[in-house]
C-alpha cells in the first residue's frame, strides 16, 4: 500500500488540544470515474474547517481529513475525465461530503475544479476557491445581480463582513459588476483592507445601519450580502433593504423573522457553496466554468488574490495555528499554508 502525508483527526477536540489535528500517514488514493488525483501544493483555511472540527462526542475510526481550498498539480485522471490532463495546475474548493484536501494527494471531481490563475503562485491561488465560489454564486446566481456594469449604475450593495475571507472577494466582484459597494468593518485595519479591495464606503456593523447609510446619501439599498451573524444583524438588514430588494446570507445561526420583509416584498435567499457537489446537481460543472472565469479575471488584473498570510509547511502545528487564528473572528483576508 502506497501512503501519503495528511493532517486529520480521530476525535473532535478544542484547537488548544494537540490531538485536535494530527500529522498522519494514510493510504494514497487512486483516480477513478471523473475524479482527478491532485498533488497538493497549498491549502487555505475557512470557518467551515473549524465548524466541522468543533468538539463533539463522535470518534472517527478512519481519520477525518479537513480542508476545502486547494491549489495543486494534476497527478492522474480517472478514465471518464475530459477537462484536465496530468501536469495541469488547478485550484478548487472541494466537496464537504468527501475527504478534505489537507493531504499530499487529493481526489476531486473534475467538474468542480478550475485552471489555476497563471499569474498567481499556489498559496495565492489556494486562498481563493471557496470564498470566490461563495461570493460569485451569492451575487450573480442567488441575488440575480447583472454582471453588466451599465445595468448596475447607481445601484448599491451592503456587504456585512467586508474584510473577511468571502467579503474580500465579494467586494471585488461587486465592484467589477459596477455596483457601489458599502462594506461593514469595525477596526481601522479591517476598514483599510475593505477599502483596499475596492469598497467605496464602510459603516460599522456594531451600530445601526440606517442612520449610517443616510449619512452616505442612501435611505435603503437594493442588495444586502450577509457574511456574518445573520440573526444578530437581521433587524438592521430588514430596515435597510429597499422595497423589492434582495438579502442573501451564508450564515445560518438562528431563527429569522421573515414577516419583517413582507411589506417590502423583499427576497431572502441562502448561499451554500457545497450545494452543487453535495447533491450532484445537473449544473455542477458551473463551478468549473466559474473558477475558470475568475482565473481569467485575475490574470487580466481585474481582481486580485485575497491572501493576507502564508504559513509553511503543511503540517498539524501550522493548521492548528491557522484554525485558532480563524476562531478569533478577527482574521482579515485569507490564510494559506504551502508545501508538505
Amino acid at each position: 500500500m502506497e501512503t501519503m502525508k495528511a493532517v486529520g483527526l480521530h476525535r473532535y477536540l478544542p484547537i488548544e488540544n494537540p490531538e485536535s489535528l494530527l500529522d498522519l500517514k494514510i493510504e494514497k488514493p487512486v483516480a477513478t470515474g471523473r475524479d482527478l488525483l491532485v498533488r497538493v501544493k497549498a491549502v487555505a483555511v475557512n470557518p467551515v474547517d473549524y465548524k466541522v472540527r468543533s468538539p463533539k462526542e463522535k470518534v472517527e475510526e478512519n481519520p477525518k481529513v479537513l480542508g476545502w481550498d486547494v491549489a495543486g498539480i494534476v497527478e492522474e485522471v480517472g478514465p471518464d475525465c475530459t477537462l484536465f490532463r496530468p501536469g495541469d495546475e488547478v485550484y478548487y474548493a472541494g466537496d464537504i461530503t468527501r475527504q478534505g484536501g489537507n493531504s499530499e494527494f487529493h481526489l476531486i471531481d473534475e467538474r468542480i475544479v478550475g485552471k489555476k490563475p497563471k499569474s498567481l503562485d499556489f498559496a495565492q491561488a489556494a486562498a481563493l476557491p471557496l470564498t470566490t465560489l461563495t461570493a460569485y454564486e451569492a451575487l450573480f446566481e442567488r441575488m440575480n445581480i447583472s454582471r453588466e456594469p451599465n445595468e448596475n449604475k447607481n445601484k448599491a450593495i451592503l456587504i456585512i463582513g467586508a474584510a473577511g475571507g468571502v467579503g474580500s472577494i465579494a467586494v471585488q466582484l461587486a465592484k467589477w459588476a459596477g455596483l457601489t459597494v458599502i462594506g461593514t468593518a469595525s477596526r481601522p485595519d479591517s476598514v483599510a483592507w475593505a477599502k483596499e479591495q475596492g469598497a467605496d464606503y464602510t459603516i460599522n456593523h456594531f451600530e445601526e445601519f440606517v442612520p449610517q447609510l443616510k449619512q452616505l446619501g442612501y435611505e435603503t439599498v437594493p442588495y444586502i450580502l450577509c457574511l456574518n451573524a445573520t440573526a444578530k444583524h437581521w433587524k438592521n438588514m430588514a430596515n435597510a433593504i429597499a422595497p423589492q430588494g434582495t438579502i442573501c446570507s451564508i450564515v445560518a445561526d438562528g431563527p429569522l423573522d421573515m414577516l419583517s420583509l413582507v411589506n417590502k416584498s423583499a427576497t431572502f435567499v441562502w448561499e451554500w457553496m457545497f450545494t452543487r457537489a453535495m447533491f450532484q446537481t445537473e449544473d455542477m460543472i458551473q463551478q468549473h466554468m466559474l473558477l475558470n472565469e475568475v482565473a481569467d479575471l485575475i490574470d487580466s488584473k481585474k481582481i486580485k488574490t485575497t491572501l493576507s498570510e502564508r504559513l509553511s509547511p503543511i503540517h498539524a502545528e501550522n493548521l492548528r495555528k491557522a484554525h485558532s487564528l480563524l476562531e478569533t473572528g478577527r482574521v482579515i483576508g485569507k490564510i494559506a499554508i504551502e508545501n508538505f
